[in-house]
């Protein structure tokens, strides 16, 4: 699977789709669900918290490993997706679809966001 063109993409290997109505989703890539193997427990902001750009909000575990996860904006979240809670394969499944994680009321972005096109480039995915 290629990156979406229509998202963005940080270092940290979360994906961003476009602001609707000043909402964006935030999921991470079929890269880093690769990286980590089989995603077995999600931890994620709660509904009304406050994420900060470049700043840890969550966790993701694997059979391999724990990695924290971080926001790409800094915002209110509005919704956590608790069928990934329910069901974190969904993560590796589907990680631009189904396996998305939270949603944000942007306040601010990242600065260093990255194109598809960069941030495959920067994977070497």
């Amino acid at each position: 699977m290629s990156n979406p063109k229509e998202l963005r993409y940080s270092k940290e290997h979360e994906w961003l789709s476009p602001a609707a109505d000043g909402v964006s989703t935030i999921g991470i890539t079929e890269h880093a669900a690769n990286a980590l193997g089989d995603v077995v427990f999600v931890e994620l902001p709660e509904v009304g918290a406050t994420v900060t750009a470049g700043e840890t909000c969550g966790e993701l575990e694997s059979t391999k490993s724990v990695s924290e996860l971080y926001s790409p904006v800094t915002g209110e979240v509005v919704e956590a997706n608790e069928d990934v809670v329910n069901d974190p394969s969904l993560v590796n499944s589907a990680p631009f679809e189904g396996g998305w994680l939270f949603k944000v009321r942007v306040s601010e972005e990242q600065q260093d966001l990255m194109s598809a096109d960069e941030y495959t480039e920067f994977s070497g995915s």
